[in-house]
């Protein structure tokens, strides 16, 4: 197995892009995740004191999406594509859903709504990331 590590920055690009245009969408199309998440302001940071430290939230989760791409191409077959990778980044969007949303259920004072509603966009964010993976990710 070869890995072509020009193509897994260019898969991490184009899925940093992806995850990035699916989160914009998300809470423009469902604007009741929002006003969830506004229902715990001692859990969660106010819009502009979130601003400050996006930066750091930007590069966490590209190092996260670069992690993936390399797990992608170590696991893809010869050949694999878009549908692999949406696969690929369902058992992704699981594992998020389950170390992540559920853990945060479970350790904040968090309804389980906002659960519910995390762990559908999340697990499609995911989906979508593994999905431009697949697209752009093709071995050497």
């Amino acid at each position: 197995m070869h890995i072509n590590y020009a193509r897994i920055a260019l898969a991490a690009f184009a899925a940093m892009a992806a995850y990035l245009a699916y989160g914009f969408a998300m809470f423009a199309a469902w604007p009741s995740l929002q006003t969830e998440f506004l229902k715990y302001p001692s859990v969660y940071r106010p819009k502009d004191e979130m601003m400050k430290v996006m930066p750091f939230g930007m590069i966490a989760m590209f190092v996260s999406i670069v992690v993936v791409a390399v797990l992608y191409a170590k696991a893809a077959p010869t050949g694999a594509g878009i549908a692999f990778g949406a696969s690929f980044g369902a058992w992704i969007g699981l594992f998020v859903v389950c170390v992540f949303v559920v853990h945060n259920w479970v350790n904040l004072n968090i309804g389980a709504r906002l659960a519910l509603y995390q762990a559908i966009a999340y697990f499609l964010q995911w989906v979508i990331v593994g999905a431009a993976i697949g697209l752009v990710y093709k071995p050497a």
